[in-house]
């Protein structure tokens, strides 16, 4: 049994870096050509095709997170039908590999790639993405991150009083720009407002550089008055991280898992909506687990009766499938966050599917025929 699992493995395995090295070839190209239009730019301090090409590359993890389930359906999809056109799954089954023993393998085989996944997702992609924001800052301008026109919100709670936090961009080092913080009392009422032109996080505080401090006194209608103070240096104690930042000025897909739980419950905590980051938070729990449904799925291949017909077509009809699953998940994702369903089933839902599919097939191929 060791040596058939040492076949199926090095052959899926070789099927699955052929597919993965092809598809991100493409990817590197295309992306490749959307630079072009940014190079020798008059604002871009020097950017040019090598930076280029360096952005480009680290942006390869993030589409080998993405394609990984893909890959690994059509590369097993490919070994699956070839053994079966070649009939040495055939001799394989009369070694003693039966249904059961070839689901348990291949299940065995899609755990590791699960943990790829997931390790890619939550620690090298992240990672290769700030560093790629890093170098395009670096030859592109300050600005590391922003969003939109008018940057991120972030809200913060400290007994009575609550904080509404405006953050223009992040610059490359972690420098905050032109933040700015309303302070409410208990009432709802704005009890002051601190302008900066930059900030620091540091040590459960942020420093904000060259602040001006405006505190409204509304107690009397009489003598209503504002006070303006100015400071090289304002310290303002709060839980704010310059990851909870990042996730309000970043997409949540490029997140790590634990960062995007922690600034869940920092949203929770602050009474804000947190629906379109719990629906990221689980699909980036359930996505790396689409690789067992992918194994499973490519299993009924191998039963599949073809001798004149290629591999081809069942190739395509593998890529067919992953493409429709990739959709499958981004409709439910949209779908799930405008009518306010449960974030773990709209994550979970794609893949319970295609699991029920998977299953289906493997029954009616390979149990019943």
């Amino acid at each position: 049994m060791k040596t058939i699992r040492r076949l199926i493995y090095t052959e899926v395995l070789k099927a699955v870096a052929f597919v993965t090295l092809g598809f991100l070839a493409l990817f590197f190209f295309f992306d490749f050509v959307d630079e072009l239009s940014d190079i020798g730019q008059p604002d871009s301090l020097g950017y040019g095709a090598p930076q280029a090409l360096a952005y480009v590359a680290l942006l390869v993890p993030s589409h080998l997170y993405e394609l990984l389930p893909i890959t690994v359906l059509i590369g097993t999809i490919f070994v699956m039908a070839r053994l079966a056109q070649s009939s040495e799954y055939t001799i394989l089954r009369t070694s003693g590999l039966g249904p059961w023993r070839a689901l348990r393998s291949l299940l065995l085989l899609g755990a590791g790639f699960v943990a790829l996944t997931f390790a890619v997702g939550d620690y090298l992609a992240p990672a290769a993405d700030r560093s790629a924001q890093v170098l395009k800052a670096r030859f592109r301008g300050d600005v590391l991150a922003t969003v939109g026109t008018t940057g991120a919100w972030l809200k913060e709670r400290q007994g009575d009083m609550s904080y509404a936090v405006n953050v223009a961009a992040m610059g490359r080092d972690g420098t905050l720009t032109s933040p700015r913080i309303f302070e409410f009392d208990g009432k709802g009422f704005v009890a002051s407002q601190i302008q900066a032109s930059t900030a620091r996080i540091v040590d459960g505080a942020w420093l904000l550089g060259n602040a001006e401090h405006q505190s409204y006194d509304t107690r009397a209608t009489d003598k209503a008055q504002v006070v303006t103070t100015h400071s090289p240096e304002y310290r303002w104690p709060t839980t704010l991280t310059s990851e909870m930042v990042s996730v309000a000025l970043l997409k949540p897909d490029r997140m790590r898992t634990l960062d995007l739980f922690e600034y869940i419950q920092h949203l929770e905590v602050n009474g804000q909506t947190a629906q379109r980051y719990e629906i990221q938070f689980w699909r980036k729990v359930f996505y790396p687990l689409s690789c067992l449904v992918m194994v499973v799925l490519a299993l009924p291949f191998a039963y599949l009766h073809f001798r004149q017909s290629g591999v081809t077509t069942y190739v395509f009809g593998g890529v067919l499938i992953g493409i429709s699953f990739f959709l499958l998940n981004n409709v439910f994702g949209y779908i799930g966050n405008l009518s306010n369903w449960m974030p773990w089933l709209t994550a979970a839902a794609p893949g319970l599917i295609y699991t029920m599919l998977s299953l289906g097939a493997f029954g009616w191929l390979v149990l019943r025929r």
